[in-house]
């Protein structure tokens, strides 16, 4: 319980530092978001709250929580390649592991792309550890993971910017379907996109 308030009143202190220094704080929430203590939904707050504030500067701020959180990918990713399996097993139950890995198995590229693309409490953490873990390839992972959070950070702070700060409160009320109404399409397009390469990649049948 204690070490849960300290948590809770560190990423509170975080949050309030990142909205004072503007974009480089987006940079630090982004690589403490996608470590082992995230704060969820910390990076996307911030976002929303920086676009609305300052709405002509709506792109940097989508820039740079996307540069942070690819960094902060990234960084966990070369972590899991380094050491393994076994780091990802430590952090979530077997039978889980195993989900993810057969995910991965399956949808690869996808498996990136989609987690990046929805907001918490979709967990991240644990496909960026099977990315590294299974040595999934780094060019792939690092586009998948920018395209994602691109398309995430662009949407957030572009609604910030558009409605100002009426934004913050719709998002108290309506904010997961705004986003999730985004999201969906990003998904079906990144799933379309995937099927036609992997259509692409069959074999044909010569009669």
């Amino acid at each position: 319980m204690l070490i849960a308030m300290l948590h809770l009143q560190a990423a509170r202190s975080l949050m309030r530092w990142a909205r004072r220094v503007g974009g480089p704080g987006l940079i630090v929430l982004g690589v403490v978001d996608n470590s082992p203590v995230p704060i969820p939904g910390s990076q996307d707050v911030v976002t929303i709250i920086l676009a609305a504030s300052e709405k002509t500067w709506w792109p940097y701020y989508a820039l740079m929580a996307t540069l942070g959180a690819v960094l902060g990918g990234y960084l966990t990713y070369r972590l899991a390649r380094r050491e393994g399996k076994a780091l990802l097993e430590r952090r979530v139950s077997r039978r889980k592991a195993q989900k993810i890995y057969d995910t991965f198995e399956k949808w690869g590229f996808g498996a990136v792309v989609i987690p990046a693309l929805l907001p918490p409490p979709m967990p991240m953490f644990p496909f960026l550890l099977a990315a590294g873990a299974m040595q999934y390839s780094r060019t792939k992972f690092l586009t998948a993971l920018t395209i994602g959070r691109a398309i995430r950070y662009t949407l957030l702070a572009f609604l910030a910017a558009t409605y100002g700060r009426q934004i913050i409160g719709w998002m108290a009320r309506y904010g997961k379907p705004i986003l999730f109404t985004g999201v969906a399409a990003g998904v079906a397009f990144t799933l379309f996109v995937l099927l036609r390469y992997k259509r692409s990649k069959r074999p044909s049948h010569q009669t």
